[in-house]
């Protein structure tokens, strides 16, 4: 224990590790909220992840530092909180005031265009959250945390080749579903 409140009063290597990782902390959260069950479940998948990423920081060797965050939260969310390798997908749905629009910014929004976002929006969650494991992750990586084929490679110890067959059956799939769900067209 007291090698740990040594590593914790390094201030070089908390400044460097708090400057690095957290700036990804929304991504980190966003992800773990589409592999766990909810809410409490992601923080703390979230908090074991920097816990483990700040005490391996001295392994981290450079370059980009989301996707090996993401890749520790991966890890994180398989072993103790998925269960059984198991990753099901949480109700991301956010209650009704966060979606109020900031005082800065003029709402030019219909209430007619807010119902069919929101309804879009959630047939969207709903639709992802029945791709099988495999393809909602890539998806979420891709098109949530903006991660490149590279970086996604990485998180999920994979080729990229994988990735890019993965992210095109999930679009695939998705863009059927959607077809299904909406009678047949697209907006």
């Amino acid at each position: 224990m007291a090698g740990d409140a040594a590593e914790w009063n390094d201030g070089s290597k908390a400044e460097r590790f708090k400057a690095l990782a957290l700036p990804h902390l929304d991504a980190l959260y966003t992800l773990a909220r589409y592999l766990m069950r909810g809410a409490n479940e992601a923080d703390d998948a979230v908090q074991e992840c920097y816990l483990r990423a700040f005490c391996h920081f001295d392994t981290f060797r450079g370059g980009p530092i989301k996707p090996w965050l993401l890749a520790i939260l991966r890890n994180v969310c398989h072993a103790a909180y998925a269960g059984n390798s198991r990753l099901v997908y949480a109700d991301t749905t956010e209650p009704d005031d966060a979606q109020v629009t900031p005082v800065w910014r003029d709402n030019s929004e219909t209430p007619e265009q807010a119902v069919l976002r929101r309804h879009d929006s959630e047939t969207i969650r709903r639709l992802i959250d029945e791709l099988p494991a495999e393809f909602r992750e890539v998806i979420v990586l891709r098109e949530i945390n903006e991660l490149s084929y590279r970086d996604i490679a990485t998180v999920i110890e994979a080729p990229i080749g994988t990735v890019m067959s993965r992210l095109a059956r999930a679009r695939e799939t998705l863009r059927k579903a959607w077809l299904a769900a909406e009678g047949g067209t697209l907006p």
